[in-house]
């Protein structure tokens, strides 16, 4: 290097230091690994339920059903892939494995896996399609594997551990990245009538050595957590971290945590939302027109991506191996709905100035959360925890959906904020007070005509970083509560439910919907009664379960094995548990949205 290149360089070297001379902000807290945020700018997947419940209409198999009942007529991966890609989804998560035992690969070390099963000639492997289907359409694949197994005779035993542990060493090491292991803490009982003793530290130490970079989900991660509920609603206040301290997967948790994480958690375990596209998680033609609606749909989208969580949306294979033509068109709605709402950025050729700047530089100003730039953010001073940045638009635009982003490789931080605009009359007004950002929080606000909008941030652990803000127009969804909360009368848990048809009919069974969110708890399990006279009672089901209930408090339509004639119907409540906050728990009360008889 001549001398005159030198001293350019050097004159370059102290430009450089002199516009970053600002210290940068400090990470605050726990803070998520690469992995991690990648994870959650995923925003929006596809979950597949698929396996032997697909065939015999169960919500939760038993383990006892024979291999040959999965038999699949036309299984095409290519379309759910395709069908996810056209949705805007960004990977999709297989039921490798349910509570029934089944594995949708053949399995080395279980005999309840489709090679053992007549689908083509036991040569079939639902994963190797899957994984490879996913790869031409760009899209990641994730696996689900329950625990329990009700199927394997070692389960309840101390050797189970080792079969799970090359359970998951199989399916992990043979089709690729993984980019989301799957968990749940299911431990039922197994074919021994015996309960298992998870090691689940074994279990991830697994999943790790497999697949480093996986994100593995649970009640409490390590990777992310479940939102606490699946009828797809993150907390209005959602924090990216908790306090796990020695929960395990199959150890109760309150759901209320789950839904709203600690402020000052000790552990990055962002929240995932799962919900079904139908009431079940697999697929049945009885549900073929309960498909969610697009205003349905809608809501979850903004209850989940919309407050700092991951939609994992389920759309269950049907007997065919397709996904049903009606999910699939809905999800094409949805997407058209999405893109509409979202197409235009009403924020587009503003400017923006804030009332504090991290050192007075130009590398952490309020312009920053305009640009396209993830890395780059607005910020303040350390000791400056209140602050606020003023958009100004180009002329006066009217919006009812406000973005903002929040820089999260640094920790979350902000925990109360308000959103004011500023009308034509030059007035300001306040139009939204909400708590927690995150990676991305869509705030509802009504319908706005300003020329400027200032968000106040009132409260935040550390200084903020905000790097991203976006104003749209949603002229498609209609905000009603009420409509999405079936209302009913709750009754003592003693009490039974009694429906006289007033003459002897004939009957194909029930259906029992508990109150929304399980409102007054639900029942979990029951004897269902019937007479022909209203004072002589025969039972026709004793201590039978509504699966999956608690988590999932939808309608549930039951079927007689066959037809019966009745005068009056009883639902006997055998056991009643609330789920909010106290998972597992017997409750003395139960919520009654709707009880009726099919004919």
């Amino acid at each position: 290097m001549n001398f005159n290149k030198l001293i350019l360089a050097c004159l370059s070297l102290t430009a450089f230091a002199a516009c970053n001379g600002v210290k940068a902000p400090q990470p605050f807290g726990a803070l998520p690994s690469d992995a991690q945020v990648e994870w959650q700018k995923m925003e929006y997947n596809m979950f597949v339920h698929f396996g032997p419940n697909t065939f015999t209409s169960a919500e939760w198999g038993d383990g006892k059903e024979s291999a040959d009942v999965f038999n699949p007529t036309d299984l095409d991966c290519r379309q759910w892939a395709a069908t996810a890609k056209a949705a805007g989804m960004k990977g999709i998560i297989i039921t490798a494995k349910h509570h029934d035992g089944f594995c949708l690969w053949p399995n080395p070390v279980c005999q309840h896996t489709v090679a053992q099963s007549s689908w083509r000639d036991g040569k079939g492997d639902v994963l190797k399609e899957l994984s490879e289907a996913c790869k031409e359409y760009g899209l990641k694949f994730g696996i689900y594997i329950s625990p329990w197994d009700q199927n394997d005779p070692h389960y309840g035993t101390d050797g189970y551990n080792d079969v799970f542990v090359k359970t998951l060493e199989h399916a992990l090491g043979s089709y690729g990245h993984v980019f989301e292991q799957w968990f749940d803490g299911a431990c039922g009982e197994g074919p021994n009538g015996k309960k298992q003793v998870y090691d689940w530290p074994l279990f991830y130490s697994t999943v790790y050595k497999q697949q480093p970079e996986a994100i593995i989900f649970s009640n409490v991660g390590p990777g992310c957590r479940w939102v606490g509920n699946e009828y797809g609603s993150a907390g209005r206040t959602c924090w990216g971290t908790m306090n796990v301290g020695d929960h395990t997967p199959s150890t109760p948790i309150s759901t209320d945590l789950l839904n709203v994480g600690n402020p000052d958690g000790e552990t990055w375990v962002a929240a995932e939302t799962d919900v079904s596209i139908r009431p079940g998680w697999f697929w049945r033609e009885s549900e073929n027109d309960k498909v969610k609606s697009i205003q349905q749909l809608l809501k979850i989208y903004y209850e989940s991506v919309g407050r700092n969580s991951l939609l994992l949306l389920n759309v269950p294979a049907d007997k065919r191996g397709h996904l049903h033509e009606i999910d699939s068109v809905r999800l094409m709605e949805l997407r058209a709905a999405i893109d509409e709402i979202f197409a235009t950025d009403l924020a587009a050729g503003a400017s923006a100035e804030a009332s504090a700047v991290r050192g007075g530089s130009r590398k952490y100003a309020a312009a920053n959360i305009l640009d396209a730039d993830y890395d780059t953010y607005w910020a303040t001073d350390d000791e400056v925890t209140a602050a606020s940045f003023t958009v100004t638009l180009p002329e006066a635009r009217t919006f009812n959906r406000v973005q903002i982003q929040e820089y999260i490789p640094l920790g979350q931080r902000v925990s109360a904020f308000s959103i004011e605009a500023l009308g034509e009359d030059g007035q300001w007004k306040v139009i939204a007070n909400e708590t927690t950002i995150g990676y991305k929080r869509i705030v509802h606000t009504p319908v706005t005509t300003a020329t400027a909008v200032r968000v106040n941030i009132e409260e935040s652990l550390a200084c903020p970083l905000i790097n991203g803000f976006a104003l749209f127009m949603d002229n498609i969804y209609v905000s009603d509560e009420k409509a999405n909360i079936p209302v009913g009368e709750v009754k003592p848990a003693t009490e039974a439910l009694t429906v006289d048809l007033g003459e002897v009919r004939t009957i194909k069974g029930f259906v029992y919907s508990p109150m929304y969110k399980g409102e007054g708890g639900c029942i979990v399990a029951y004897d269902l009664e019937v007479s022909k006279d209203g004072s002589a009672w025969t039972k026709v089901f004793e201590g039978k379960r509504f699966e999956n209930i608690i988590n999932n408090p939808t309608a549930r339509e039951v079927s007689f094995d066959a037809p019966l004639q009745a005068k009056a119907v009883r639902l006997v409540p055998v056991r009643v548990e609330i789920s909010a906050g106290a998972a597992g728990q017997e409750h003395d009360t139960y919520g009654v949205a709707e009880f009726h008889v099919t004919e």
